[in-house]
């Protein structure tokens, strides 16, 4: 069974989407400039610059892991409420 994803779940996925273009977009930018300055500059440039980008990755990830959270608490508090209430009923 498919889950409807809210607004701000289909948001955060699109920034996750984003940040890592973001990263890919930054090493290679970074890598191709200092090339000419050797390898092995260029691959620390390419990690540098793919920080900013990793950055957001974790962001978003983190928003992401709240937002399942909060679901999932959501759901426990209406389990609890149904058991609360069948118990109370039963007394």
């Amino acid at each position: 069974m498919l889950k409807k994803r809210s607004v701000y779940e289909r948001l955060i996925s699109l920034l996750q989407g984003a940040s890592w273009a973001l990263v890919v977009v930054g090493a290679t930018t970074f890598f191709l400039i200092l090339y000419p300055f050797g390898f092995f500059t260029a691959l620390i440039g390419a990690f540098l610059g793919s920080l900013g980008g990793f950055f957001f990755v974790v962001v978003f990830e983190m928003a992401h892991q709240q937002s399942e959270k909060l679901e999932e608490i959501k759901k426990q508090t209406k389990l609890l409420e149904k058991l609360v209430d069948e118990k109370l009923s039963d007394n």
